[in-house]
């Protein structure tokens, strides 16, 4: 089985995010870079069903500017098998990176495309849905379990009353949850066979994918500073100061 990844560069998540003095984006200036960590969980999947002897190829696919060649050696690091950038200095939508992925799920003919239900930078959250929707294909997102059951996979999902479980004819497309490994650390020596895989460069342009924005960005705010909380001595004082402030 051969199974396609697609991973995001991103500011790392422990980087403290800056916006810019005129509010029209982030500051991505001199800013620590890594794999969306939900995708750092999607590739770690694919690598455990690999040693597992059910897939045979993994390949990974990011959309981004040169940089992403990075974050495309990260998961080779971690045990992709080779990559492809598809290389843009422009912001992506969800709706265009489905496109580009649909044109390369056309080339690769993957059985499975497991990528992060969102990534941390944008949070949208919709394009593993849109990607399944361009190809018809079944999808199962917010996976917290994954087994292969024949011809099938069974995929364990968190809803809000707690775990479903619903079975895919492959091909299918898999968005993955937190709780569904935690990503091994490359080591030194695949870190360094890593610099020996393939990575293919491509443009949207060579795949015939028009990814300009479909949306504008009008203001980008930091949130509201919280706010010290207040002790007090009892329930009846708790409810007049809540009164007061209009909350109850």
């Amino acid at each position: 089985m051969k199974v396609l990844v697609p991973v995001k560069r991103v500011i790392d998540y422990n980087v403290k995010v800056r916006v810019k003095p005129d509010k029209t984006g982030v500051d991505l200036a001199n800013v620590k870079m890594s794999m969306n960590p939900f995708d750092e969980i999607s590739v770690e999947e694919a690598v455990r069903m690999k040693e597992a002897g059910t897939v045979t190829e993994i390949v990974v696919v990011s959309v981004g500017p040169q940089q992403a060649q990075e974050t495309l050696r990260t998961a080779l690091a971690m045990g992709a098998d080779r990559g492809i950038l598809i290389k843009t200095d422009a912001t992506v939508e969800p709706l265009g990176v489905a496109k580009l992925l649909a044109k390369v799920v056309a080339d690769e003919s993957p059985d499975l495309v497991i990528l992060g239900k969102q990534a941390i930078d944008d949070d949208s959250n919709q394009t593993g849905q849109m990607l399944a929707a361009l190809l018809d294909w079944p999808q199962g997102t917010f996976a917290f379990k994954l087994e292969k059951d024949g011809d099938k996979l069974k995929v364990t999902r968190e809803v809000d009353g707690g775990l479903q479980t619903v079975s895919l004819t492959l091909p299918a497309i898999v968005t993955v949850d937190l709780r569904l490994n935690e990503p091994r650390y490359a080591s030194l020596p695949n870190i360094m066979k890593a610099k020996k895989k393939e990575i293919v460069e491509k443009t949207p342009e060579e795949y015939g994918v028009d990814i300009s924005p479909r949306l504008t960005v009008v203001t980008v705010t930091e949130p509201p500073v919280r706010q010290a909380g207040e002790k007090v001595e009892d329930v009846a004082t708790l409810v007049s100061k809540l009164k007061t402030a209009g909350a109850v």
